[in-house]
């Protein structure tokens, strides 16, 4: 069956947000060693070369009046500067409209990075649960109310409509895609020729506790560094009040101003990460793990595996072990 994949173009896309999935579906074809249907087709408003934000020049294949069925609609991004040096989403009103025209022939529409604004200008997202870059995301919220915006996830499906988060990420949204069509069995073998550890699944953050940026005082950044020394150990808020000196009251309160959550969520958040870190590169067992991350019971490893990562310890493992099994 033939698959028509439209990328939409149009000045100031981001690269990678173009080239990603189009590879993705050419290394697909490599490994079945037949044609997989998957005819990547390249649309503008007209012939003329896109300039991307890289400053690579891409010609298209067709304008956007020539297409006629499509399967898959991908709509990519592009980002301005704000008057506060912020990153903000641009949405071209003409590519609004084309997107929504064409999106009323399309079986499945799928945006890439901050072309989640885009779907919702032209009010494909409403009543959805979406997600973009997380740099946009307060503006996607802002802007588009009746979209439940959900900023930590790689990709999000809902219905026939999928979005992704930024840059890289693409290429996971992609292979979900082949999986959608395929199977996880294909979609994992392209990953391995794209050099990823398996496809991350959806629910995966896009954030990392260690990646966080240092907080904006000397206090919760001893803090941190703390609780990173100490996961094994209780570390309850009137813990963490008794460590800085403060009440239980004022410590919660300066981990919301300054880290966006409370002390348990951010001492269960570095205790995943700590425990990702173990899952991806040692063959210890769940219940190790568990003590050492200070969870306690395998049980309770599951469930914040579940509430924050959307996955299992034991499925995350398998995607993402760095280690021999041997």
């Amino acid at each position: 069956m033939k698959r028509t994949v439209v990328v939409v173009l149009f000045d100031r896309i981001d690269l990678l947000d173009v080239t990603g999935p189009a590879e993705v579906f050419s290394l697909l074809q490599r490994e079945m060693n037949r044609p997989t249907g998957y005819e990547v087709v390249l649309a503008a408003a007209s012939l003329d070369p896109v300039t991307t934000s890289a400053g690579v020049r891409v010609l298209p294949d067709v304008t956007f009046a020539e297409l006629s069925r499509i399967d898959t609609l991908i709509v990519p991004g592009a980002v301005t500067t704000g008057e506060r040096g912020e990153i903000v989403a641009r949405c071209d009103p003409a590519v609004v409209e084309e997107v929504r025209r064409l999106a009323g022939r399309t079986r499945r529409v799928a945006s890439v990075c901050v072309g989640a604004h885009i779907l919702a200008a032209a009010g494909l997202l409403d009543g959805k649960r979406a997600t973009t870059h997380w740099s946009t995301a307060r503006q996607l919220a802002a802007e588009h109310p009746e979209v439940t915006v959900d900023a930590d996830p790689i990709f999000i499906r809902d219905g026939s409509v999928w979005t992704g988060a930024g840059l890289s990420a693409c290429l996971d949204l992609a292979l979900a895609l082949v999986a959608d069509d395929f199977g996880p069995e294909l979609a994992s073998r392209v990953a391995r020729q794209l050099v990823m550890f398996l496809r991350r699944p959806g629910g995966q953050s896009q954030f990392s506790v260690s990646l966080e940026p240092a907080s904006a005082t000397r206090r919760v950044d001893e803090l941190r560094q703390h609780i990173a020394a100490h996961l094994a150990e209780p570390l309850t808020v009137s813990d963490l009040a008794a460590h800085a000196h403060v009440t239980d009251r004022q410590i919660t309160r300066v981990f919301k101003a300054e880290l966006g959550m409370t002390p348990a969520a951010y001492v269960e958040h570095a205790r995943v990460e700590a425990a990702r870190h173990r899952l991806e590169t040692t063959d210890e067992t769940l219940s190790r793990i568990a003590g050492a991350c200070g969870f306690g019971t395998v049980s309770t490893l599951n469930r914040s595996f579940r509430r924050t990562l959307n996955t299992t310890p034991s499925e995350y493992r398998e995607r993402f072990r760095l280690v021999s099994s041997a």
